[in-house]
C-alpha cells in the first residue's frame, strides 16, 4: 500500500514539473517578439483566421491550380522553332508549351490521321551482299552468280511476287534491267526481280546452254537458276504462288525449261523471241533450230511434263515477224508446246501442220501508234487464261518498248514490259490484288 501511494506521488511530481517546462519553452502568442532579424526570419507566422481579412482572388495573369471548366479552345500544336531575337528578349520562358493530358485528349481527332509514311527507295543486290560468296554449290561448274532488285518499300511482311529476269547473249543483267525498265516497273507492282548472270567460262557469248542435254531435261543451269529462286524465295519470303520466269532469245528459252520442269517454283512464263523446251539435241544442232524450227517433238516433251505436274503454267509468248535471229515459227512451237502441257483441248486437235497455230479461242489485231499491227491470240480454260501470244510486225530481235541505247532494244511500242504486267494480272489474279494494296498502302505519288 506504501509502495503504490509513493509511486502515485512521483508520477504527480513528474506532471506538474513537465507542465512548467512546457509553458516556459512555448509563452502564449502575443508574448512572441524576434529579438533579431535572423530570429524574425526563423520564426513561422500563423495564418490569419477566416473571419478577420478576406482574401482576394489571384492576379488574371496566374492561372489557377484547379482548371476551370470553360469551353474547349484550339491549343497550338507543339514547334521545336528557334524564338527569334525579340521573343527571346521578352520571354523568359520556353518558346512552345505542351498541352496537359487533358487538353490532349480534348483536342485528339476521333480518327487517327493518315500520315504517308516515307518510302524506303529500291536498291539492287548480289549474291554477295547475301552472304552467298561460294554461290549455291561448291563445284565450279555448278555457280552462277545472280542480282536482286528490291522494290521501294518493299517489306518482309507483305509476300511479294518474283519476277526471275533471264538475260540473252551478249547481255548483263544490268544492261537487261536497263533495257527492259524493270526496276520502275517493280516499284509501281512491288515486284522483286532476281537476274541470274551467265559467265563466260561457261559460255564464251553469255548465251545460257538452254541445248544442253542435262538443262533441258531439268539439269544443268535450269537447275543452278531453280535453285536461285529457291535461296531468294527462302530469304526475302516472296509468294510462292507468283514466281515468274521472264527471258529473251537464249534467256526466253531457258525461262521455258523452267516452266515446263519446274512447275513447283516458276507459275507462270514469259518468253520474248523463244524457243521450245527440248528444241535441239545438241549445240550443234541448236543453230539450226533457230533458223529453221525444232529438231524434236516439243509437244511430246509437253505432255510427258504434264504427267508429272500438279499445277498448271500459263505463257506469254512474243515473237517479232521481223527476227532474223530467231525464227518465229519457234514461238509457234513454244505455244504448241504449253497448250499440251496445261491441257488445252485445241493441242490435240487434228492439225496440218506443227508450224501453224490452233484454233485460238480470242483473237484481235490492234494498231500502234507507230504503225505496227499487234496481233494477240488466246486461249483459256474455263475463262482462266493458260496462252497469250502476241506477234510483233516489223520488231526484229529485241525487246519491244525497250532502251533503244542499248543492242537488243526497240524503242516503238507496244511495250513488252507493260505486256509482262498485264500479263500477270490476268494469269496470276493475285498479283492486280498486291498491286492495288501497295498503291493504296504505300503511295509513290507526291502528297
Amino acid at each position: 500500500m506504501r509502495f503504490r501511494k509513493l509511486i502515485s506521488w512521483l508520477l504527480g511530481l513528474l506532471g506538474r514539473l513537465g507542465g512548467a517546462r512546457s509553458a516556459h519553452d512555448h509563452p502564449p502568442p502575443e508574448t512572441l517578439a524576434p529579438n533579431s532579424a535572423t530570429q524574425a526570419a526563423s520564426v513561422p507566422v500563423p495564418p490569419p483566421a477566416e473571419d478577420t481579412v478576406p482574401v482576394s482572388p489571384p492576379p488574371s495573369h496566374i492561372a489557377p491550380l484547379t482548371p476551370i471548366a470553360e469551353p474547349a479552345v484550339p491549343v497550338p500544336s507543339f514547334t521545336s522553332t528557334a524564338p527569334s531575337e525579340s521573343e527571346s528578349a521578352s520571354t523568359s520562358g520556353p518558346h512552345a508549351v505542351l498541352p496537359t493530358s487533358d487538353e490532349a485528349r480534348l483536342e485528339a481527332p476521333a480518327h487517327p490521321l493518315r500520315v504517308p509514311r516515307a518510302l524506303a527507295p529500291g536498291r539492287w543486290e548480289s549474291g554477295a551482299d547475301l552472304g552467298l560468296r561460294r554461290a549455291l554449290q561448291d563445284a565450279p561448274h555448278r555457280r552462277r552468280e545472280f542480282i536482286v532488285y528490291v522494290p521501294a518499300g518493299w517489306s518482309r511482311e507483305i509476300k511479294a511476287p518474283l519476277i526471275v529476269l533471264c538475260h540473252g547473249c551478249n547481255q548483263t543483267p544490268e544492261e537487261f534491267a536497263q533495257g527492259t525498265r524493270i526496276a520502275a516497273l517493280a516499284d509501281r507492282h512491288g515486284w522483286l526481280v532476281l537476274m541470274p548472270r551467265q559467265d563466260r567460262w561457261a559460255n564464251p557469248l553469255r548465251c545460257w546452254n538452254w541445248f544442253g542435254p542435262s538443262t533441258m531435261q531439268g539439269g544443268g543451269e535450269a537447275a543452278i537458276v531453280a535453285a536461285m529462286v529457291r535461296v531468294v524465295r527462302r530469304r526475302y519470303r516472296t509468294d510462292q504462288r507468283r514466281v515468274v520466269a521472264v527471258g529473251i532469245s537464249a534467256g526466253a528459252a531457258l525461262a521455258a525449261v523452267l516452266g515446263i520442269h519446274f512447275p513447283r517454283y516458276v507459275r507462270a512464263v514469259v518468253a520474248h523471241s523463244g524457243v521450245a523446251c527440248g528444241a535441239a539435241t545438241s549445240a550443234m544442232a541448236a543453230r539450226d533450230v533457230l533458223r529453221r524450227g525444232p529438231q524434236t517433238d516439243v509437244e511430246a516433251i509437253g505432255t510427258q511434263a504434264r504427267a508429272g505436274a500438279a499445277l498448271s503454267v500459263p505463257l506469254l509468248a512474243i515473237h517479232g515477224a521481223s527476227d532474223s535471229v530467231i525464227a518465229p515459227v519457234n514461238t509457234i512451237a513454244l505455244v504448241r508446246q504449253y497448250l499440251r502441257f496445261n491441257g488445252h483441248p485445241a493441242a490435240s486437235a487434228e492439225r496440218d501442220s506443227p508450224t501453224e497455230l490452233p484454233k485460238a479461242d480470242s483473237e484481235r489485231t490492234e494498231r500502234t501508234a507507230d504503225d505496227r499491227d499487234v496481233t494477240t491470240l488466246e486461249w483459256r480454260i474455263d475463262d482462266r487464261l493458260v496462252v497469250r501470244y502476241v506477234a510483233i510486225a516489223g520488231l526484229g530481235h529485241a525487246w519491244s518498248g525497250g532502251d533503244d541505247a542499248l543492242p537488243f532494244n526497240d524503242a516503238r511500242a507496244p511495250d513488252a514490259s507493260a505486256l509482262l504486267g498485264e500479263f500477270l494480272s490476268d494469269a496470276l489474279p493475285e498479283s492486280a490484288l498486291l498491286t492495288s494494296a501497295v498503291r493504296e498502302a504505300v503511295s509513290l505519288e507526291p502528297h
